[in-house]
């Protein structure tokens, strides 16, 4: 099996099948394949112990279902493309090792992976439209391949040592580093600050990957050429950040 990223702002992923390969992905996510390459898409693939683990697959933001490919007669090629502007990496993942991603960081991985609910946090409408904070627990043993939103910003924190983060810039984190999400402090800056009610708090030993564009900011920058700015804004910031945002920016308009 051979992979290769091709691009930088809008990255794809090209990987060479022959043999026994097979790649994991969730159904209808690849961008091209050749003749070659056979489909199978099924509930009980990707680690899934029966029902109960596809249910917690999608639970964690991924599909019901899981689709095989392969190409057992003849070398194919199968191509997945980046959704958003930002990087694509590659991981193995070592038997009793996992990393928790964002619930849509999961690309495709090899066999033997394990998706499951790593962290599940409920943040109500206040920052994320009443979907909560849902992070993704990949296991292996497997190489598996992450779509992070923008560029990637690594750290590797000490024992004890800790960094704040706004929640949907966390893209990927190792299985050692304490992962909890609490109240932004200050009622002013909670109600005023426009950055929402929430923050992530990340505990080392271990290593970070953050994103440095997600997904309701993308929104929010289009949103002045779609004409509903303020409900795409009120999702990223919370109901409060938004409405006080608002307020000020009618006070302060030129």
């Amino acid at each position: 099996m051979k992979a290769k990223i091709t691009g930088s702002t809008m990255p794809v992923l090209e990987i060479g099948l022959e043999g026994s390969d097979r790649i994991i992905a969730e159904p209808g996510e690849f961008s091209w394949m050749t003749d070659a390459v056979e489909m199978r898409t099924t509930a009980f693939t990707a680690g899934a112990k029966g029902i109960w683990g596809a249910l917690g697959r999608a639970f964690a933001g991924g599909g019901l279902f899981m689709t095989e490919y392969s190409a057992p007669s003849k070398q194919g090629v199968i191509a997945f493309a980046a959704k958003v502007p930002g990087s694509i990496m590659q991981i193995d993942v070592a038997a009793g090792h996992s990393y928790l991603i964002h619930r849509h960081g999961f690309l495709c991985a090899t066999e033997g992976v394990t998706l499951s609910t790593g962290f599940q946090r409920s943040l109500g409408a206040g920052i994320f439209g009443g979907n909560g904070f849902v992070m993704q627990k990949l296991s292996g043993p497997c190489t598996a391949w992450i779509e992070l939103g923008g560029e990637i910003v690594t750290y590797d924190l000490a024992p004890g040592e800790s960094l704040k983060v706004h929640p949907g810039h966390v893209g990927m984190i190792a299985d050692t580093v304490n992962f909890d999400v609490t109240l932004m402090r200050g009622f002013s800056n909670a109600i005023f600050g426009g950055d929402g009610l929430f923050i992530a708090r990340l505990t080392g030993p271990g290593k970070v990957w953050l994103q440095t564009l997600t997904v309701p900011n993308l929104a929010h920058a289009l949103s002045p050429y779609l004409g509903s700015g303020e409900a795409v804004q009120n999702v990223e910031t919370g109901v409060a950040g938004g409405i006080a945002g608002a307020v000020l920016r009618g006070m302060f308009k030129n």
